[in-house]
């Protein structure tokens, strides 16, 4: 089976270059969702790295009932809509519930199963039948090769264009580790593998009413990644990440990211020519 997924010019997979998909945990207003389009393309585009943007229109699993979700489906999916139009860039963003999936798939080119519905039958069977690529979080609780159900869902569907992400597996109370096993395992399904860098380093719940971070550990985490032969790299990232309404704790700063991808890229073009 091809492990090469096209969403629309990229190739993700096998002897492709390493794809960064980033971007703000959850809309926060249409200003600055463009805001964050506008710096992450021009990175990109400068340092000639496959970009794939990515924000969510809801946070359907958030720590407290009190924190900001988004600006919900319609809107978030003009905001997205409009950043596809004026930059260019294939974006991703994920859905919770099968009717969701429509309208999503209607404008993003990925759509991105939540961890923690990876095992959800009806989702996973109506993201294979849009016409969207499709992005499967591994759940904290599954093990890698459990992701092998997950993929096998979509694929009934006939859809191909399927890839499967790390973020972390729980490890013990509001923490999580990544076993850098996993991800050779979940290579094995002839599948493209993302490493979700600052997901994994989340605390989750980690601080009484929201979840907790450790962005100290990004390029570590994202050097292992790559150096194991991920894909593609996944990162939150935001302007001001103490003021961020979702997963600040646990962003990269806006400043730190092409200097970080631009050693990612190298390191990934290294890894390839082993």
């Amino acid at each position: 089976m091809n492990s090469v997924v096209r969403i629309g010019k990229l190739k993700l997979g096998e002897g492709q270059p390493l794809v960064v998909i980033a971007g703000p945990c959850v809309i926060e207003s249409e200003r600055h969702a463009l805001k964050m389009a506008e710096r992450l393309c021009a990175a990109a585009r400068d340092l000639h790295i496959p970009f794939i943007f990515k924000a969510s229109y809801d946070k359907a699993n958030r720590t407290s009932v009190e924190s900001y979700r988004g600006p919900g489906l319609a809107r978030g999916i003009e905001i997205l809509a409009r950043i596809k139009r004026e930059f260019g860039v294939p974006v991703l963003t994920d859905v919770h519930s099968v009717d969701e999936v429509g309208p999503a798939a209607e404008v993003c080119d990925v759509i991105q199963i939540p961890a923690f519905l990876s095992r959800q039958t009806d989702l996973l069977i109506a993201a294979g039948r849009s016409k969207a690529a499709v992005n499967i979080k591994k759940g904290q609780f599954l093990s890698p090769w459990d992701m092998r159900h997950a993929l096998e869902k979509v694929r009934s569907t006939g859809n191909q264009r399927v890839f499967v992400t790390e973020r972390g597996s729980s490890f013990g109370y509001n923490n999580l580790v990544v076993d850098i096993r996993g991800l050779a395992v979940m290579k094995a399904f002839s599948a493209p593998v993302i490493l979700d860098v600052t997901h994994a380093l989340q605390l989750p719940g980690g601080e009484g009413i929201r979840s907790g971070g450790q962005p100290q550990f990004i390029e570590p985490l994202a050097r292992a990644g790559v150096a194991a032969g991920v894909n593609g790299v996944f990162m939150e990232v935001h302007d001001n990440p103490s003021r961020a309404l979702s997963d600040g704790t646990n962003a990269l700063n806006l400043r730190q990211f092409k200097p970080l991808m631009a050693r990612l890229r190298d390191l990934g073009n290294f890894v390839r020519k082993l």
